[in-house]
């Protein structure tokens, strides 16, 4: 059986936020891990230019929890428009699956 996983993608504003979320999302069972890393973004807010040093977090998870990711999240993060994107992963190895199916 190939076990279908998401790894969502959530941007933070520094490194405790996104370590408190990851934490978060951990002891609640909803992810199995989460990598985070420092990130340089660009992107356009209220009309204007940004460059920001941000935190980002790639988290792996079971595709049914996303709802309660993204909800958590939510209630967590410090901006007004998180970042919460799911990415389906087509399959991984069993011994992986297993592992992320065993974290809850």
């Amino acid at each position: 059986m190939v076990w279908l996983m998401i790894s969502v993608y959530i941007t933070c504003r520094d490194m405790p936020e996104s370590k408190r979320i990851a934490a978060k999302l951990l002891e609640s069972k909803l992810i199995a891990c989460a990598n985070i890393f420092p990130v340089e973004s660009m992107f356009i807010w209220e009309g204007k230019l940004k460059k920001e040093k941000e935190a980002a977090m790639f988290c792996k998870a079971k595709k049914d929890n996303f709802r309660k990711i993204k909800e958590e999240v939510k209630k967590l993060h410090s901006y007004e428009v998180p970042c919460i994107v799911a990415f389906d992963w087509a399959e991984s190895s069993k011994e992986f699956s297993d592992w992320v199916e065993a974290s809850d």
